[in-house]
């Protein structure tokens, strides 16, 4: 499984908002196999989200689009999403019950709060609601499109609720070693075409080492990618807390 990820706004752009969405859910797939091929932020203009959403639905098994969902003028996302797939939106039945439920749970502490239901509980035809647990707007599957919040706290708790529709075979092995990165451009080069594996060198110079990663959906080739590379550099274990050789995607944990 491969999968795209657009993240929605002019605040990430400019640089106001750090984006920890992106980061965040390339986390959350890779840890699952999920092969990550593109991460794209667009404006909140509709039509380049439209644009991006329906380049990457047909190139990839899965886009997940964050962002830009509410009231607000610069709240385009939902309006794309039904744009990019020729779809009118209509609003949805669940998707306002729950919007009742939550402005009904919080009238007492939100006296004032103005929310046009109708509008918030709209979504595209045909469209599977996913109800926000954790504010007020409602996400949205359209085909292999998930569109989620912006908000981090809402986006998380709403995609923990659909990780188990993402699964992919890729695997990555990490080792570490204090070796300059210009020394192990040939090694690295000679795993690669040995053994048919992606190879990463990621210097971290406060730790003072590299990390090497290698990554294949084919198990068997990685381990013995590992163990030849394992031989070939000279190794070291950078804290109690890592170890060399840890395992990481296909439903393994990355302690990186």
């Amino acid at each position: 499984m491969d999968a795209a990820l657009v993240t929605v706004g002019d605040e990430l752009l400019a640089g106001d908002t750090e984006n920890t969405n992106a980061t965040w859910l390339a986390r959350e797939l890779t840890e699952r196999g999920v092969d990550v091929r593109r991460v794209l932020t667009v404006p909140d203009i509709e039509a380049a989200i439209a644009d991006a959403v329906q380049e990457y639905a047909d190139r990839y098994d899965a886009v997940i689009v964050t962002g830009g969902l509410g009231g607000t003028p610069d709240d385009l996302t939902m309006d794309a999403v039904a744009a990019a797939f020729d779809r009118p939106l209509e609003e949805n039945d669940l998707a306002r019950a729950d919007l009742e439920r939550t402005l009904k749970a919080i009238t007492d502490s939100y006296p004032d709060l103005n929310v046009d239901i109708e509008a918030e509980a709209a979504i595209p035809a045909g469209a599977r609601p996913l109800i926000n647990d954790a504010g007020l707007s409602p996400g949205a599957v359209v085909e292999n499109v998930y569109v989620l919040p912006g908000i981090p706290g809402e986006m998380q708790r709403m995609f923990e609720g659909v990780a188990e529709e993402f699964a992919g075979d890729v695997e990555s092995r990490v080792l570490y070693t204090t070796e300059p990165e210009a020394n192990l451009i040939e090694r690295l080069d000679g795993v690669r075409n040995r053994f048919g594996v992606q190879v990463g060198c990621y210097p971290d110079r406060e730790a003072g080492h590299n990390r090497l990663k290698l990554r294949s959906d084919d198990p068997e080739k990685l381990d013995e990618a590992t163990a030849w590379l394992s031989e070939e550099v000279r190794l070291v274990e950078p804290d109690a807390d890592t170890h060399v050789g840890e395992r990481v995607g296909a439903g393994a944990s990355d302690d990186e």
